[in-house]
């Protein structure tokens, strides 16, 4: 016989465990009730926008684009329906990113993960993947049934044809992706004839790649191991949160109708949990939420309705399993009556509050924000000039930006300094009183030199306010302070 050391192991020796699990393949059932009715709804919501949004229109004028919402990168701009973001208002994103978090984290507070079981995109285009699935290749037991039969041909086409449905949903929301940087009708006829950008084609075969995977393939993968949310929520939730709950108190001990039913017979504790496994064959992340609270369960509400058909059928009360907290499934521990969740506390109050004040904040900026842009540069060197006849000069460059799409006209005015004449370089535009007046073109930015004179002494530094005035409306102002240098400064 061989010695044991030499056939590769000894004997007793323990057999270490693999450093990863083997990932066991879901197909969840299909299941009717409320929440998976809801979950329709916001399926054929989300994806309706997302996919036809681009094709709104929104007039803003004639030299403008008619796009409700586009992201134009070659001109600088963002627009939102009646909003337009120009590049020096990037913080605008910054405000919405935050308003987003703190929605997260007030969706958080009142009922856990709820983010995750209805709004991410992840589960939406998931649950659309399911019901091709579904609608395709027919629950797990028809697809078993095909394959214990043989039935491998027919098997085998509906597989492509599966696939080939996944493929167009995934192309197609490459495709809706790009058509928010660019008028969407023009950009599809030129995707379609093959003239458009080739970063168009490069877009919408990695946002198919990406989709076709992440939907098709790895699925419940991504919640439990590649997104970060679930681990950042445990830190964030507390004891009132409404979490989906198995009522271990009214559920256990578990077991078959009947026999429960003849050990309640005999006054012996029996539940009301019949261990069909409806809750687990329904999961998406294949979670069995009698074990409790666990990192795969996204709070989607389907083992609820799973559950209560069950009820229904047996004709027990529903909501064995439930949305509850943590607070009240402690005090069914401790044989205590549950008490009324609070959505309504401290936290949920200062999420909104916070939420309340940086819209206002937001709000109050965009009502307020000026169409132009202006900035004043002094001459370096020399400072300040004495001409001729005694009167002292100091030169400056303006800058005004338009930041419409119609052509404005601005006057130019200097306070804080008497008998001041102010001249524009090469610019002989001025208004029927003398006042300098600049034409700027729409969305343009000019320059132009600005001579002041003064022709009596002023003190060595003068502080000075330059202020343009459109025309056409003077509450579309803007004002830069400077100073005016004497001639003796050096």
């Amino acid at each position: 016989m061989a010695d044991a050391s030499m056939m590769g192991s000894e004997p007793n020796q323990a057999v270490e465990p693999p450093l990863y699990e083997d990932r066991k393949k879901i197909y969840p059932q299909a299941v009717k009730g409320r929440f998976r009715t809801i979950k329709w709804a916001i399926l054929i919501v989300a994806l309706g926008v997302y996919y036809f949004l681009p094709f709104v229109r929104w007039y803003r004028g004639p030299d403008a684009p008619t796009q409700a919402v586009l992201l134009d990168l070659a001109h600088e701009r963002f627009y939102f329906f009646g909003i337009e973001i120009w590049p020096q208002e990037v913080f605008y994103f910054t405000g919405l990113l935050v308003l987003a978090a703190l929605m997260l984290f007030l969706m958080n507070a009142v009922a856990g993960r709820v983010w995750c079981g209805y709004f991410c995109p992840q589960t939406v285009w998931t649950d659309l993947f399911y019901a091709v699935e579904r609608w395709v290749e027919g629950e797990k037991r028809a697809r078993d049934r095909r394959k214990k039969e043989g039935r491998k041909l027919e098997a085998f086409s509906l597989l492509i044809l599966k696939h080939w449905i996944w493929i167009m949903i995934a192309w197609w929301t490459g495709g809706a992706w790009v058509l928010y940087f660019a008028d969407a009708p023009t950009l599809v006829w030129q995707l379609a004839t093959g003239e458009a950008p080739w970063m168009a084609y490069i877009w919408i075969a990695i946002l198919t790649f990406t989709t076709y995977a992440l939907a098709g393939f790895l699925r419940e993968q991504v919640c439990i191991y590649m997104c970060p949310w679930p681990r950042i929520q445990a830190a964030l939730t507390d004891e009132y949160a409404l979490n989906v709950t198995y009522e271990r108190d009214r559920g256990e001990p578990r077991g078959h109708a009947k026999k429960n039913d003849a050990l309640r017979l005999q006054g012996l504790p029996a539940g009301d949990c019949v261990d069909c496994d409806q809750c687990v064959a329904v999961c998406p992340t294949g979670v069995d939420i009698r074990e409790g609270s666990q990192l795969g369960c996204i709070q989607c509400g389907l083992c609820i309705d799973a559950c209560n058909n069950v009820m229904a059928k047996l004709g027990r009360a529903p909501n064995l399993i439930t949305y509850d907290t943590d607070l009240n499934v402690k005090l069914r521990e401790q044989g205590k009556e549950p008490i009324k969740p609070r959505v309504i506390r401290l936290r949920t109050l200062m999420y909104v509050a916070l939420i309340c004040a940086v819209a206002g904040v937001m709000m109050y900026s965009l009502l307020n924000r000026s169409a132009q842009t202006f900035s004043v540069l002094h001459d370096r060197n020399p400072l300040a000039v004495r001409l001729g006849n005694g009167s002292i000069r100091n030169a400056y460059t303006i800058r005004i930006g338009n930041k419409l799409h119609t052509p404005r006209t601005f006057t130019l005015n200097v306070d804080g300094i008497d008998h001041a004449t102010v001249q524009l370089v090469n610019r002989h535009q001025s208004s029927e009183s003398g006042v300098p007046e600049i034409t700027v073109g729409p969305d343009q930015t000019l320059e132009a030199r600005v001579l002041v004179t003064v022709s009596d002494d002023v003190p060595e530094r003068k502080a000075i306010v330059f202020t343009i005035i459109d025309t056409e409306d003077a509450r579309n102002n803007a004002k830069v302070s400077d100073h005016f240098f004497d001639a003796r400064r050096r």
